[in-house]
């Protein structure tokens, strides 16, 4: 007898299955309630309940809309983003226009294989990205004419801080004053004075000449200058140097391809931001900065560093060197707390510099000196005064400022806003003969095309002949062979070849959050009326970016349970350390300065204590119990000792240890009572989202990491976005606004809660460039709430912690899963424990590492927080096959450590102490190894269909820091008998 046929669907059902829920959440109904069976529990709810302590949990849900399909949510972005209102912007001020190849817009930014891969800290499947870096160091330190430079930092402002600490500890002055020259970007100084103020470095600001005479461990200045001018510093360099001080000079790259290099007349130290070489205003961000630096300053230079070493075949390979990452050795030692970098939009520039090349650059620049040149020479015939040495900024005084503004915008344009009677014009690649006349007319002068061209044949440069630049720069072939648009897209896809990122495989890093970074949500992100928007825009032009802004912090507010949220972080460790700021300053305000010590379990993040002692704080480690839970009595006994000084506490929950802590209620309770603050680090936030919200059981500040919980992709290290959400007690102290940066009084859901002040009026202190930090990725997060809904979140965090604790139980038999919580089940992640197999088989979790690259996999976090093991965090986002893909893979893996221990594979040769294998090693006409070719590249027969091969061999680590070479390797180190280095 036939089955009697199944109801129609109804009309909601239909809608429900075009749901962006179903596309994010990697399992299927079906197989979550197969992956439910394995772990014990009959359903989400059953197993969230056996895991997460009923202390934390809400009442009720989130107060969030439903989801939105990608067609609704992209539609009511488009509405937002129409409010934006793009004009010409000529404001400068180290943000200037620029075209964006097209090649580069498409195959980079817009290109998964780059925005969703991970920081490279598995050299061997992160060639690709690392040669990319390496031309931005090469670019940056051949412009600036320094030794070396790093792999990128977060903006302009935070690189002259990170110059100021490198100064301090580097320079042979005994002085505690750091110079700031008047002439440099505002926004710089006011993220100097911050940085300086925790640290307790007296901060000197007054004219540049007063450098050369003033008692200071380091001087700051900027060239060209914030006004636009150029000026020889030469001598102020000679005078800083003999007193033992160190110079820090800001720069514009673009400039350096006419104007003499900083280090050819005595800068020690150069940063500044690779914006204009191609990559979009973006409302602030993000944007790679850089710092460059002279040679006996490389081992003490902040954020990462790609350099050059061997591999396990002598050839040459690519790898992050000299442990930059000085905040997980140096701990509360540290002087920066970097924990990223700005790598995609690094790469952008470099890439930028690839295609136009030194003379392309340099034509480019001449260019835009040209037309400054031009329209310098107008207004001067008009009558105009106008600074006569600069590049490409013009500084007009003795005008009605405020008339020059609004007439200018009548005509659509934006000019900078210096002061009632000067104005700022900044040119850049972008401006055509018609942008020339416009801003011509402003004035009252006529520049049609023909003036353009009489007065160009009639005007001089304005570069001083003694700064000519007369050196030459971009001399590796790199960046003087791909010009064609054919040559760049098959360099850039070569590169991309060479690495694993999330288009091609489960990248499966605790405390790291690799998910779905999905195509709806990365769309609006190049949209001009989201790209296109300078950061000190007014705000009349500026209400899209206010809507999505209030509307995202809102969404975060409800999840989190916190009152208020800055978006001004532009890294994680950027929100601790805003956070920790905010609390620095809301004891000082109640008359507790004297507050100070900050608890921190010895599990914590390296971050955790270098942001500590970044805002003054000293740090106090309590102790982990065996079970890897922080220690309670430890907790209380320190806060009873530290009680009259106690300011805060930094804990991570879930811990770091993957696992939720019982007593986080009562720590925050003990806390409390004598009289600290509770920071929670957020960067397990994807397994509490519609489970628990932070700012309801205790905590008072958290960082909330946008770039992993929120979907904004990692982008091979960077961007990321920190946002630091706090209490209403604490808001009054968030970073504030930069004046004029399109933030208009009041009108911010931040004014109630400040007492009925804006933003702008916050007691706290800028710790970026923007206000809004990197703006323009925040639609990104948005998008992802918006399509997931109150219920797509929950459903998500519960299918987080089911995938990972599927992996914990199905693996098991073969590996111990070192710490667990409540009913022997882990959290989001889970800490695998290699550390027996080292002396059962001499195997350690490095080699597992490597052997993973065999079956197509990144490597689980290594030896973090635990040496000897390997964190695994799946996310909700794979789904059940690419789950037993990974399982089949680290099976495979204890069977060959089984072979080992058993005596049926050699102890030194195997497969896991020689791996990776590459092509050319399985190629090769002899093979040398007592282990089989099939078993090394083979090992499971899935692998003949799906192969990815890495283009090194295992890279020696200690090879690349005791012979430091971080530039572009030489054409010739590719013969097969060369050794770099």
């Amino acid at each position: 007898m036939s089955k009697p046929a199944a109801p129609a669907p109804s009309l909601s059902e239909l809608e429900h299955h075009d749901a962006f829920v179903e596309r994010h959440i990697g399992p299927n109904d079906a197989e979550i309630g197969h992956m439910l069976g394995v772990v014990g529990h009959d359903s989400l709810e059953a197993m969230t309940d056996a895991i997460v302590p009923g202390s934390i949990k809400p009442t009720g849900g989130l107060d969030l809309d439903g989801s939105l399909t990608e067609v609704e949510a992209l539609a009511r972005i488009r509405a937002i983003a129409a409010k934006n209102d793009v004009f010409r912007s000529f404001i400068g001020q180290g943000y200037y226009g620029t075209h964006t190849p097209n090649v580069i817009l498409r195959n980079i930014l817009e290109n998964p294989a780059w925005y969703t891969a991970y920081t490279p800290y598995q050299a061997e499947i992160s060639q690709g990205r690392m040669e990319a870096l390496v031309n931005f160091q090469q670019m940056c330190a051949d412009l600036t004419g320094m030794d070396i430079a790093n792999a990128s930092l977060l903006d302009e402002a935070t690189a002259a801080a990170e110059a100021m600490t490198l100064a301090r500890r580097s320079s042979k002055s005994k002085s505690n004053v750091f110079f700031v020259a008047d002439h440099v970007h505002p926004q710089t100084l006011e993220v100097v004075r911050t940085r300086a103020d925790g640290l307790g470095i007296e901060l000197a600001v007054g004219p540049a000449a007063e450098a050369a005479t003033a008692d200071s461990f380091g001087v700051l200045l900027q060239y060209p200058d914030t006004f636009g001018g150029v000026a020889d510093h030469a001598a102020i360099a000679e005078a800083v140097h003999a007193r033992g001080g160190l110079l820090a000079v800001a720069t514009d790259l673009l400039a350096l391809t006419l104007l003499k290099a900083p280090g050819e007349w005595g800068a020690d130290i150069v940063v500044g931001n690779s914006q204009r070489f191609g990559v979009p205003f973006g409302f602030g961000g993000p944007h790679a900065a850089f710092m460059a630096c002279r040679d006996a300053f490389k081992r003490s230079m902040p954020g990462r560093l790609i350099g050059v070493s061997v591999d396990a075949e002598g050839k040459p390979a690519y790898r992050l060197t000299l442990q930059t990452r000085e905040q997980h050795i140096r701990r509360e030692k540290a002087t920066s707390n970097i924990c990223t970098a700005q790598v995609l939009l690094a790469v952008m520039a470099s890439m930028y510099a690839v295609y136009h090349g030194p003379e392309g650059l340099t034509r480019i620049a001449r260019r835009v000196h040209r037309q400054a040149a031009i329209l310098a020479a107008a207004l001067r015939a008009a009558g105009v005064q106008v600074g006569e040495a600069f590049f490409d900024t013009l500084h007009v005084t003795g005008v009605d400022a405020e008339q020059v503004h609004l007439y200018a915008s009548h005509q659509r344009i934006n000019l900078r806003k210096i002061d009632a009677h000067s104005v700022g014009i900044g040119l850049d690649e972008t401006v055509t003969r018609a942008d020339l006349a416009a801003l011509a007319k402003i004035f009252g002068a006529d520049l049609a095309s023909a003036e353009i061209d009489r007065l160009d044949a009639a005007t001089p440069d304005a570069l001083p002949e003694a700064l000519r630049r007369r050196s030459d720069f971009l001399t590796h072939p790199v960046f003087n062979t791909h010009h064609s648009e054919h040559e760049l897209l098959r360099y850039m896809r070569s590169l991309a070849d060479k690495d694993l990122a999330m288009d091609r495989t489960m990248i499966p890093l605790g405390s790291c959050t690799m998910k779905l970074n999905a195509t709806a949500e990365m769309i609006p992100v190049t949209w001009p009326e989201f790209a296109d928007i300078h950061p000190l825009a007014p705000s009349s032009q500026t209400r899209g970016y206010q809507e999505l802004v209030e509307s995202l912090e809102a969404m975060l507010v409800e999840i989190t349970g916190y009152d208020a949220v800055s978006f001004q972080p532009n890294s994680g460790a950027q929100g601790e350390y805003a956070g920790l700021l905010a609390i620095r300053a809301y004891h000082a305000s109640r008359g507790e300065g004297q507050r100070d010590i900050c608890l921190i379990p010895e599990s914590a993040h390296g971050t955790n204590p270098a942001s500590a002692q970044m805002v003054g704080m000293k740090v106090v480690v309590t102790r982990c119990d065996a079970n890897g839970n922080v220690d309670i009595d430890d907790i209380r006994a320190q806060a009873g000792k530290h009680s009259a000084n106690l300011a805060a506490i930094m804990m991570t929950y879930p811990s770091t240890h993957g696992v939720f802590e019982e007593d986080v209620v009562e720590i925050c309770r003990i806390v409390h009572e004598h009289g600290g603050q509770v920071y929670t680090d957020g960067a397990n936030l994807n397994a509490l989202v519609g489970l628990a919200k932070p700012g309801r059981w205790g905590s008072d500040v958290s960082h909330l990491n946008l770039h992993k919980t929120f979907c904004i992709p990692h982008g091979g290290g960077g961007p990321g976005v920190g946002p630091c959400a706090v209490k209403a007690h604490l808001a009054p102290f968030l970073p504030r606004a930069f004046p004029g940066a399109g933030i208009p009084a009041g009108e911010s859901r931040k004014a109630a809660i400040h007492g009925g002040r804006s933003n702008s009026d916050s007691m706290g202190g800028m710790v970026s460039a923007a206000t809004h930090g990197s703006a323009s990725i925040l639609p990104i997060s948005w998008m992802y709430i918006a399509m997931m809904g109150k219920a797509g979140l929950r459903k998500a965090t519960q299918v987080a912690l089911l995938n990972a604790n599927y992996i914990a139980r199905r693996l098991a038999p073969h590996y111990r899963t070192l710490y667990s919580g409540r009913n022997g089940l882990v959290a989001h992640e889970c800490i695998l424990d290699l550390r027996p197999l080292e002396k059962s088989a001499g195997v350690t979790a490095e080699d597992v590492a490597k052997r993973l690259i065999d079956f197509g996999f990144h490597a689980p976090t290594l030896s973090f927080p635990v040496a000897g093991t390997l964190m695994v965090e799946p996310t909700e986002s794979e789904s059940l096959h690419e789950l037993d893909r990974f399982i089949d893979a680290m099976i495979q893996i204890r069977d060959e450590i089984r072979a080992i221990e058993d005596g049926h594979l050699d102890r030194e040769d195997n497969p896991l102490k020689h791996a990776p294998h590459t092509a050319t090693m399985a190629a090769a006409s002899e093979w040398t190894h007592a282990y089989p070719r099939e078993l090394a590249v083979f090992p499971l027969p899935v692998l003949r269909r799906h192969k990815y091969w890495p283009p090194v061999a295992r890279v020696d680590n200690v090879h690349g820091d005791k012979n430091v070479f971080c530039a572009c390797i030489p054409v010739d180190a590719f013969r097969e008998d060369a050794v770099a280095g």
